[in-house]
């Protein structure tokens, strides 16, 4: 993963910088009157209030003397998301004191200054900034927030299966962790589901497995195991997409890429836990050997599953890494996937859907998103549903012949891989940002990673007690 030395929004602490001054509404005023009468007269007129997302530069003898935004009553790291490309080119500030929080605010500057240069392409010069003291792990999610992206936006000629695992072996050499891979007649054999998605590709598919155990980790400490979708390009096989709804779909590895940006958090911080990272790296083409709608094939854990749609791959892959996750008895299984187009139907891009079969874990992840203004929302697992599933020539299908609910019946089919006694999560997300706002600039996206970090720590700082909500009709005693 990116370090924080590859943060080119940021200055040196020796360099000139000018203030930047963060104001809410009631502030303003008196900031205003300490200014000299020609400044405060000119922000005055041009209107600045310090309302959200306000902007204005203050005139000095010089030219630019210093800026001001706004805040209004915003607490999140958005609201500061817009300063990299309004202040003006090559400038370097530094954050003056006010009411808001260092680290948040340096957060957000650090995600609007994201550029992606892989592809060769020179980015803006923007403004820098100087990091406010004592904010080292905002930088360290800014730079994995970055990589993150970089990782989504990568073209997929570029970032084939190959490519992907080689990322996940590059983010466990970074943080010493163990590494294993496997392809080929390997792989067709532990992993029969991945290989009938990757068949119709000329790359071939790879599974990458990383563990890891913090520096105060027993033998018995918890393990979470997680799980990502990382299908390389989708082009629906088959069952092909059109053209509008391919254009995008060098994203569908996006699961992979918070998966790892999760992991890599995880154990930056040395969260006091044994962490297993397994990601399905592959293609979904179309071919000749490519499999076929009403074909049946065998997943890990010995289910048949019949093809109702070769476009619901993704289920296919993550089915394989559930089956080899549980036999482990992690303490929490979580996957990651951009599954459906029905949880962005229900919800929009911005918001990710997520299921949960332990309501005290679904209750930790629903707070977190909050705290740290990267939310999620929670849809049920159905019950009523199930049986949408129901194949007459195999276990199941991988979809359902009715034209509803469908991100339920995705997370239902992967339910069936995951017994109850695993508590385990999947979020459905979008991974991108469709135009850009303040601190998210169009394309790839690293939605729930630091929601799920945040859950992930508190719970290691509550030794993993996560009690269930009890249910409402049960008597208390």
């Amino acid at each position: 993963m990116m370090s924080v030395q590859d943060l080119d929004c940021l200055a040196g602490p020796g360099e000139s910088a000018r203030p930047l001054r963060v104001l809410r509404p009631g502030a303003c005023e008196a900031f205003l009157s300490s200014l000299p009468s020609s400044q405060a007269q000119y922000l005055r007129q041009v209107g600045f209030t310090g309302a959200a997302q306000q902007f204005a530069l203050i005139p000095g003898p010089e030219g630019v003397a210093g800026a001001v935004v706004g805040l209004g009553e915003d607490r999140g790291p958005y609201a500061f998301g817009g300063l990299a490309a309004q202040l003006p080119k090559d400038s370097i500030w530094k954050l003056e004191r006010g009411d808001y929080d260092a680290a948040t605010a340096l957060l957000g500057f650090c995600l609007g200054a994201y550029q992606y240069r892989g592809a060769g392409k020179q980015g803006q010069r923007l403004a820098r900034l100087q990091p406010p003291a004592g904010c080292d792990w905002a930088l360290t999610e800014a730079a994995t927030i970055w990589s993150v992206r970089d990782l989504i936006n990568t073209p997929a000629n570029l970032l084939g299966p190959a490519e992907l695992a080689e990322a996940v072996i590059r983010c466990a050499r970074t943080n010493d962790a163990r590494v294993e891979q496997v392809n080929g007649t390997e792989l067709e054999r532990s992993y029969p589901a991945i290989a009938a998605v990757g068949a119709g590709s000329e790359r071939a598919p790879h599974v990458v497995t990383l563990r890891w155990t913090g520096s105060r980790a027993g033998v018995n400490a918890p393990l979470i195991s997680l799980c990502g979708k990382g299908v390389c390009f989708d082009t629906g096989g088959y069952d092909i997409k059109p053209s509008s709804a391919m254009l995008r779909m060098k994203k569908d590895m996006g699961g992979a890429a918070c998966i790892l940006g999760i992991a890599h958090l995880v154990m930056q911080a040395d969260l006091p836990v044994r962490l297993a990272v397994r990601i399905g790296c592959v293609e979904n083409s179309i071919s000749g050997r490519a499999m076929r709608p009403q074909d049946v094939i065998r997943t890990r854990c010995g289910l048949s599953v019949e093809i109702g749609d070769t476009d619901a791959e993704g289920r296919l892959v993550l089915c394989d890494l559930l089956s080899e996750a549980v036999e482990e008895n992690p303490a929490l299984l979580l996957d990651c996937a951009t599954l459906t187009g029905a949880a962005r139907v229900a919800l929009g891009p911005e918001l990710p859907a997520f299921f949960c079969n332990h309501e005290g874990w679904a209750q930790v992840l629903s707070q977190a998103g909050q705290r740290t203004y990267d939310p999620l929302w929670r849809l049920p697992l159905w019950e009523g549903y199930d049986s949408w599933l129901n194949s007459p020539v195999a276990d199941m299908n991988n979809v359902s012949s009715k034209p509803y609910a469908g991100a339920i019946i995705a997370a239902l089919f992967l339910r069936r891989f995951v017994p109850l006694s695993v508590a385990w999560a999947h979020i459905d997300l979008f991974a991108w940002n469709e135009a850009t706002q303040p601190g998210r600039p169009e394309g790839g996206e690293a939605q729930a990673v630091r929601a799920v970090f945040a859950a992930l720590r508190l719970a290691a700082e509550n030794a993993f007690v996560i009690a269930p909500i009890p249910d409402q009709n049960s008597e208390v005693t």
